[in-house]
């Protein structure tokens, strides 16, 4: 059987900011696969690459902040969020933000909510690490329209990084 990979494309995903605290050092990514798994008790899970920052922040601390990402925000936002790493670079100097009393970085700019949640199950899927949990607690922080995956790509004409679940070598 073959694997037509332009059927993935049809897949909906929008871009949220996840980020994580260690050692007093509040880091952050761009990610796609973020999902609301069950409505009681509401529970979302994140798909993060083991090569990020983050990754290693989530497994240390077992917490992790989501964030969707508004449809107006621009490139070089994405970019710092998306296209950067933390391990050299801090992606908070550029742009607005708060931690939350868990300790989580919380983007203030082209952001519409906070999640934060609590990691009860971390799944292993090679690459990347399925972590999933209840949300500890919820804040609006604007009204708008969130950024969707393939917003970013027609619109946007956005790139996919290597690390990204969807990346595919062209």
């Amino acid at each position: 059987m073959t694997i037509d990979t332009e059927a993935l494309a049809d897949i909906t995903y929008g871009l949220y900011i996840v980020g994580a605290s260690f050692g007093g050092k509040p880091n952050a990514m761009i990610a796609n696969s973020i999902m609301q798994v069950t409505a009681s008790p509401v529970k979302l899970a994140a798909c993060i690459n083991k090569d990020s920052l983050t990754h290693e922040y989530i497994s240390k601390t077992g917490i992790f902040s989501a964030q969707a990402i508004k449809q107006g925000a621009d490139m070089i936002f994405i970019g710092n969020y998306g296209f950067r790493t933390g391990k050299d670079y801090d992606k908070f100097a550029k742009y607005k933000y708060e931690l939350t009393p868990n300790n989580l970085p919380a983007v203030l700019e082209n952001t519409l909510d906070i999640f934060e949640v609590k990691v009860e199950a971390a799944l292993d899927l090679g690459t990347h690490t399925l972590f999933a949990g209840p949300v500890i607690s919820a804040r609006v922080l604007a009204r708008g329209e969130p950024l969707t995956y393939n917003y970013y790509h027609t619109v946007l004409r956005g790139k996919t990084p290597r690390g990204a679940t969807t990346y595919k070598e062209v």
